[in-house]
């Protein structure tokens, strides 16, 4: 049969007895899974996995592959629920593709945002399309024969005992995949914990340090902190002058004296950047080395030795200068 003229297809989505059963499935699966991310008591609740796995590795390649082929006869049952998921997992990758060329970046919100516009979008080309093919051709999901079309298609009756048991197979692998992906979600595993520390110059880059200048000459370096704790954390950061030289048999630094210059504490939440302006001015031409160090939660007294506080800090740097009237 012809498909029909666009004043009828428009007719036809108009009404609501033609929205398909299954997008409005989907559509309430989705207002759901926004409600679950949003919701201040129910974003802390296992149920947040529970909706958001299905709009990232099904939903997004459903709609899609619902709004390519609008008929029944195009693709079987099993071939569509297949580039359901296998599309998902492609498309969802594609558009934190494209996000993280944007200044939106990869983040919740534009990730959250662009997923519901895609399927939103998907969905009304998917009833475009299915109102303009006749309604006895026109793929629908058949929930009242879902328990009887899933056993036809994964047990017919003419399959023999292999067949049913790859069919048995197939169905393990899928739950038992179903089933992993949740638990990674829910529960990831902590990877390595560590905090970057670090000092750069005057275009932020590992070069172009302060260490020829004048005495009573403001300075400065760019001092970053990278929290990757897996935590919120408070650093404590501590620069020290010291005046010390390089004992070549001992492999090591020999402090004659030091001196506190500044400390001050910074919060870094995790998984984020700190990265600041840090001036500073030196008076004493007796000092040739300036330490910066990097304390966590555990905090040296401030009149500590340069010893103990250097082999208290969580991270330490620092550079060699030379300092003259």
């Amino acid at each position: 049969m012809p498909e029909k003229d666009l004043a009828a297809t428009l007719a036809s989505m108009a009404d609501p007895k033609n929205f398909p059963k299954d997008l409005a499935v989907i559509l309430v699966w989705l207002v759901l899974t926004v409600a679950m991310i949003y919701v201040p008591v129910l974003n802390e609740t296992f149920l947040r996995v529970i909706f958001s796995v299905p709009v990232i590795l099904f939903i997004p390649g459903y709609v899609l592959i619902a709004a390519l082929f609008p008929e029944k006869k195009s693709i079987d049952g099993i071939e569509r629920f297949a580039l359901s998921v296998g599309l998902s997992i492609a498309v969802v990758p594609l558009i934190g593709l494209v996000l993280n060329y944007t200044p939106f970046g990869i983040r919740l919100d534009p990730i959250v945002t662009s997923l519901v516009i895609f399927i939103l979008v998907m969905m009304i080309i998917t009833i475009y399309r299915r109102a303009a093919v006749p309604e006895e051709e026109r793929f629908a999901v058949p929930f009242e024969q879902v328990k009887p079309a899933l056993k036809s298609e994964f047990f017919p009756k003419e399959s023999s005992k292999l067949d049913k048991a790859l069919s048995w197979i197939l169905i393990a692998a899928i739950v038992v995949a179903a089933v992993t992906t949740v638990y990674v979600i829910a529960f990831p595993k902590d990877g390595e914990k560590f905090t970057e520390f670090y000092i750069l110059g005057a275009d932020k880059m590992a070069d172009d340090y302060p260490e020829k200048f004048f005495a009573g000459s403001e300075q400065f370096v760019w001092v970053g902190i990278g929290n990757h704790e897996y935590r919120d954390v408070t650093y404590t950061v501590e620069t020290l002058l010291l005046n010390a030289e390089w004992d070549s048999a001992t492999n090591s630094s020999v402090i004659h004296s030091s001196k506190v210059l500044d400390r001050f504490s910074v919060d870094v939440a995790d998984n984020s950047t700190y990265l600041e302006m840090y001036n500073f001015t030196i008076y004493d031409p007796g000092y040739n080395r300036l330490e910066f160090l990097l304390y966590n939660e555990t905090v040296p007294d401030i009149g500590a030795s340069a010893e103990a506080k250097m082999a208290a800090a969580y991270r330490d740097l620092h550079l060699w200068i030379k300092v003259t009237e």
